[in-house]
């Protein structure tokens, strides 16, 4: 076996594997596998030897390449159940695509560091809402979504920041319409159009920002690695549903506790990461 042949294995292998995990963890949690799979792949490609600053914008990239696919057939299926408000979808996109595109820019100039700790913190902080499952299960904020200037700045915020964490924005969107007196499945599903929304042109800016870049491994486009994104996409896709039957046998609080566990660990991690290469780089 060549060494070309055995690094593309080797890579086959960790992308089925990472998508197996993402996956499930989405069909049991309800939620986008970006928390999953940016960590693993920043591992995975740290493993193949790919430097820290191609490493981080590969794994965000990729991540949101695999959300095209999860998040197309969660909102195709909700919307069979009539649980998508494309009105509010409709609505939301300028705003949303205009915040991915900010976040697009910010990715493009960014230090690998910087997007490390972005995305460490965005995890503790969204670990709250797993780890206290019913702090906000029966509050309201509002009685009707945010309209003008305050939905303008939460969809750009919320383009944004999942253009640069990798996420699709599904836990901030069901926050969001359900404390506005939305029902819990209109939220899910909304959120997983919105995750399109997202993940289609933060795909296309990470392949043209990425484009020519040296350092890159096997199959990449730009930072967006072909093979990643289709083994991620194809496992997930078969695992999903098995980890949406074991959360139906178990206590949901229990599972979004264990999740938050797992954020507050992986956002640690990666705090630490960024924390350790800002000092290695100022000695």
């Amino acid at each position: 076996m060549t060494l070309l042949s055995a690094e593309t294995l080797w890579l086959l292998i960790a992308m089925l594997s990472a998508g197996a995990c993402a996956g499930f963890t989405a069909g049991l949690f309800g939620i986008g596998g970006g928390f999953v799979v940016v960590p693993v792949l920043l591992v995975i490609f740290n493993k193949m030897g790919v430097a820290d600053n191609v490493a981080v914008h590969l794994a965000i990239g990729t991540s949101l390449a695999t959300i095209i696919t999860t998040s197309l057939r969660a909102a195709r299926s909700h919307s069979k159940r009539n649980a998508v408000d494309f009105t509010v979808v409709k609505s939301w996109a300028p705003w949303i695509i205009l915040g991915v595109v900010v976040g697009l820019v910010i990715a493009s100039d960014a230090d690998a560091s910087l997007l490390v700790g972005v995305f460490g913190a965005g995890v503790l902080l969204l670990s709250v809402h797993f780890l206290f499952p019913n702090w906000l299960a029966h509050k309201r904020l509002n009685k009707t979504m945010p309209e003008g200037r305050a939905k303008a700045t939460l969809a750009t915020f919320l383009g944004g920041i999942s253009a640069l964490l990798g996420i699709g924005g599904g836990t901030i969107t069901v926050l969001t319409m359900t404390l506005s007196n939305r029902p819990i499945h209109q939220a899910i599903g909304t959120a997983s159009a919105f995750g399109a929304l997202i993940a289609i042109p933060g795909t296309l800016g990470f392949i043209i920002i990425g484009w020519g870049k040296t350092g890159l491994p096997l199959g990449s486009l730009g930072y967006v690695n072909a093979i990643g994104w289709v083994a991620i996409s194809a496992i997930s896709l078969l695992t999903a549903p098995f980890g949406a039957k074991v959360a139906h046998n178990l206590n949901p609080n229990m599972l979004k506790r264990a999740f938050g566990i797992y954020l507050v660990i992986t956002g640690t991690f990666m705090l630490q990461k960024s924390v350790t290469s800002v000092f290695v780089n100022s000695v």
